[in-house]
């Protein structure tokens, strides 16, 4: 999950099987980019390929594993700094996009990737605490973050703004109420975005995830006590609905976020391997 829900990464296999990473090409230099949820998963790999790409990046996540993360990339040349944050938290949210602008001059990019999931929960069976959490992390904070995020793209002419949904915005699983629920959200979200953003030459799209290797998919999995086969998910580059890795997710994100989608906005871009189109 991470379209199946997503979370801390665990093996790097070349792809999944499916080849080598593309080289990079420098595509989002002089550009700032702000990643949540990046200590671990599609988020960590998101704050890297942006790095990589030349972004200045800012990372922020609940937990302290980020300030490792972005020690490794400064150590390695690039401009990148991590903030401890709560992004279902106003104050919090607040205090991460002022530190970007006020550390690198602006901000172009917007990466929402938080989330938590919640598994094995009916709606009658999800207790309101549970609802709440989920909600606020997945959904509330992609408000939060652009409603503070957007008055700087737009100082800079224009930007992109990345949120990540899910598979179970188009077609879930049993027990995923709360999940399912705020990344259909996040869609809807962002295509209205879209609409509201477009005069001021932001463009808002949606990364739509299928089963990602991270540590929510391991976490599902051993609360249904089935292995990945399964469940339906396999590695191999020659069947459908594959597990992917996250540095082919992050992929996606920099092309969204990059001039090289540019005639793109409100838009999903299923990354799913070929899940959605299994009967």
């Amino acid at each position: 999950m991470s379209g199946m829900p997503h979370g801390g990464g665990t093996r790097a296999r070349a792809a999944a099987e499916g080849g080598a990473v593309a080289p990079l090409s420098g595509r989002l230099v002089g550009k700032v980019a702000l990643v949540t949820g990046m200590a671990a998963g599609i988020g960590r790999a998101t704050f890297e390929a942006l790095a990589a790409e030349g972004a200045r990046v800012m990372g922020c996540d609940v937990r302290q594993e980020g300030a490792a993360v972005a020690a490794k990339l400064i150590e390695s040349g690039h401009e990148a700094a991590f903030r401890a944050a709560d992004v279902s938290r106003r104050v919090d949210v607040e205090g991460v996009v002022d530190e970007t602008v006020q550390r690198f001059g602006g901000l172009d990019v917007v990466v929402n990737n938080a989330a938590v999931g919640v598994f094995h929960k009916t709606v009658e069976t999800t207790e309101e605490e549970e609802w709440d959490r989920t909600i606020a992390i997945n959904l509330k904070s992609v408000y939060l973050v652009c409603r503070r995020a957007i008055p700087h793209l737009r100082a800079r002419g224009g930007g992109s703004i990345v949120n990540v949904s899910s598979v179970h915005a188009f077609a879930t699983t049993e027990g995923v109420a709360a999940y399912a629920a705020s990344k259909g959200g996040v869609l809807a979200l962002t295509r209205q975005m879209a609409l509201d953003l477009a005069r001021d030459r932001i463009r808002v799209n949606a990364l739509v995830p299928g089963a990602v290797e991270t540590s929510m998919l391991q976490q599902h999995a051993a609360l249904e006590g089935k292995s990945y086969e399964e469940l339906g998910f396999v590695f191999d580059a020659g069947k459908i609905g594959r597990i992917g890795q996250p540095e082919e997710l992050a992929r996606a994100v920099v092309f969204l976020a990059s001039d090289d989608s540019s005639f793109m906005t409100g838009t999903p871009l299923i990354t799913d391997g070929g899940l959605l189109a299994r009967l």
